[in-house]
């Protein structure tokens, strides 16, 4: 896989935009849901994962015990294991 990804697909509410391989290994997803909104997720080499949702609200995990949950708002909300 290279960072390009590949095309556009239909599945129920949204498009996938693309996936692929960046530079440093990641892999990463896109979804487009028509509205102007969209999403997209990492999946790290190192464990680690990042989501970002259509409603704005992201979520980190460390895969190794810490996670962030940041609201549409903007606040945020940390648990550690």
């Amino acid at each position: 896989m290279s960072g390009e990804g590949g095309g556009t697909t239909r599945h129920g509410d949204y498009t996938y935009s693309g996936s692929g391989q960046n530079q440093n290994g990641n892999h990463w997803c896109g979804r487009d849901y028509g509205d102007g909104s969209n999403s997209y997720h990492y999946s790290n080499r190192d464990g680690s994962y990042y989501y970002k949702n259509p409603d704005g609200s992201k979520y980190y995990n460390s895969g190794d015990g810490f996670a962030r949950y940041t609201d549409p708002s903007g606040k945020t909300h940390d648990s550690h294991k």
